[in-house]
């Protein structure tokens, strides 16, 4: 068999990042196979939007000597975990890969992913582990959303062959997953408020009626780039970011005034320049055109300033829970020196400060770092210290620079690629008793915890807390503890 040959499968188990996992005779994709123990089914082909349980037609994409990988073509059989999507864009939009599993199964194959990825790739077995954190809402549940303009509509499968289609060079929406210079054009989403496709469809007809041209990413010309609307779960605040090429403050203050007459729980209103080739939805400067330019929004007890272009946890809601599983592995006391690293716009920090003696929050974005220390203020927080920090390089020079105290405690929040091998070995030589490592890739998360394991250190549990419902993604905890004579 070769790339592009069509096969069935029958689906037995779930893999990391939501494929389904079916094993073939090896002989029938690898000609001339040996036999390995008298067995020939020892063949694993990934396949892409299936579930155990269906049975399948798929396309070969990928062919190696130990696996293939491919996706679903057709479903023959569908498993009993299927259920209907509640979206009409489901298999197009790559937002919602598995709206159309049972939330309960969902939640069932990432605490797996989340056991099978410590106990077979870490090889850890003597700690525990906790029941997976469900999202207290599993649809509208984000707090922010960031849509696309292109002079490129994505056409279905139906519109190919309609010559009558005559609105093919404008669309606002979200991008066909792997296609960058088309966009599949939405009138709703699921994953935010209603009131937010009340404010994308009205932004469409006001730019669409204008003429409006949208910038192109090959000739670099044009004017609108993405919309981008931010929401508070536990305020009314409503921002509207519109993000352009170039400054045009006439058409603004009309769509301002156009959209406060259509929809007038909007508080504020910004418009976010961008003059760099790069398809960011931040801008080089803003203008605010309504309202203060920011929202409020809270984890637990705590309030949040966010600006248009500051990092806010997604699911807000969601990370209350997070952060107080956080709290709950590092049990302080009142007493202890507290690290936190990768720490943002301060929010972990600022949610256990009134737990600990101080925190030291370090952190390599210098607008991140203006943003936490505003939040810390709005709190009235008074033992918190932002450190601008190359959490790339050593930061070991400024904790003895700064004179600062070693840390009792350390939280642990980097990015999908993890540590640094650099801030590991930071961290080991710190030596502080208690670990709690956040991650939003377990993967890379165990990698690293191998590494504080070698170094004296004892894995003792991890909770999964699910922040992106009908997604693969998945946030884990785990705490470490110290153990000066520890043997592996």
């Amino acid at each position: 068999m070769k790339k592009g040959d069509i096969i069935e499968l029958k689906i037995e188990r779930y893999a990391f990042e939501g494929k389904g996992i079916a094993r073939i005779d090896k002989s029938l994709i690898v000609p001339g196979a040996k036999k390995e123990d008298g067995k020939q089914s020892n063949y694993v082909v990934f396949a892409d939007g299936s579930y155990p349980g269906d049975t399948v037609k798929v396309m070969l994409l990928k062919i190696k000597n130990s696996y293939a990988e491919s996706r679903v073509v057709e479903v023959i059989v569908p498993s009993d975990y299927r259920i209907p999507a509640k979206c009409r864009y489901f298999g197009l939009c790559g937002g919602c890969k598995q709206q159309n599993l049972d939330y309960e199964v969902q939640l069932k194959f990432k605490q797996q992913q989340v056991e099978e990825i410590f106990q077979k790739m870490g090889g850890f077995r003597d700690f525990e582990i906790e029941p997976i954190v469900p999202s207290e809402k599993v649809f509208y549940y984000r707090n922010k959303m960031e849509f696309s303009f292109a002079d490129k509509r994505w056409l279905k499968k139906e519109e190919l062959a309609d010559e009558k289609i005559i609105d093919k060079n404008f669309a606002l929406g979200l991008h066909i997953p792997n296609i960058y210079d088309k966009v599949l054009d939405i009138e709703e989403c699921f994953l935010q408020s209603e009131v937010s496709n009340h404010i994308m469809n009205f932004t469409r007809e006001f730019f669409k009626k204008r003429n409006t041209p949208i910038y192109s990413t090959k000739t670099h010309e044009g004017y609108l780039r993405n919309l981008v609307i931010k929401q508070s779960h536990h305020t009314d605040d409503l921002m509207v970011n519109l993000v352009t090429a170039s400054e045009n403050d006439e058409l603004m203050n009309e769509f301002t005034s156009g959209l406060l007459k259509e929809i007038p729980t909007v508080t504020t209103v910004i418009n976010n320049i961008n003059q760099k080739m790069a398809s960011v939805a931040t801008g080089d400067y803003e203008k605010v055109f309504h309202g203060s330019g920011y929202i409020y929004d809270s984890i637990g007890e705590y309030k949040f300033r966010v600006s248009a272009n500051s990092f806010f946890q997604t699911n807000s809601l969601q990370a209350e829970r997070l952060y107080a599983t956080a709290l709950d592995f590092a049990q302080l006391s009142g007493d202890e020196i507290v690290y936190d690293l990768y720490s943002g716009a301060g929010t972990i920090t600022i949610f256990i400060s009134g737990k600990a003696k101080a925190v030291y929050a370090f952190e390599t974005i210098e607008p991140a770092i203006k943003d936490a220390e505003e939040n810390a203020s709005l709190n009235n927080i008074k033992n918190v210290n932002f450190i601008k920090a190359d959490l790339y390089k050593s930061f070991l020079p400024i904790v003895k620079n700064e004179g600062l105290p070693k840390p009792d405690v350390m939280i642990i929040d980097p990015p999908r690629s993890g540590m640094h091998p650099t801030t590991v070995q930071d961290v080991i030589e710190l030596s502080p008793e208690k670990i709690v490592y956040v991650s939003c890739n377990p993967g890379t998360q165990v990698r690293d915890i191998k590494f504080l394991t070698d170094a004296g250190y004892a894995l003792k549990k991890i909770r999964p807390v699910d922040m992106f419902p009908h997604t693969y993604h998945i946030e884990n905890l785990a705490l470490l503890i110290k153990e000066t004579n520890l043997t592996k």
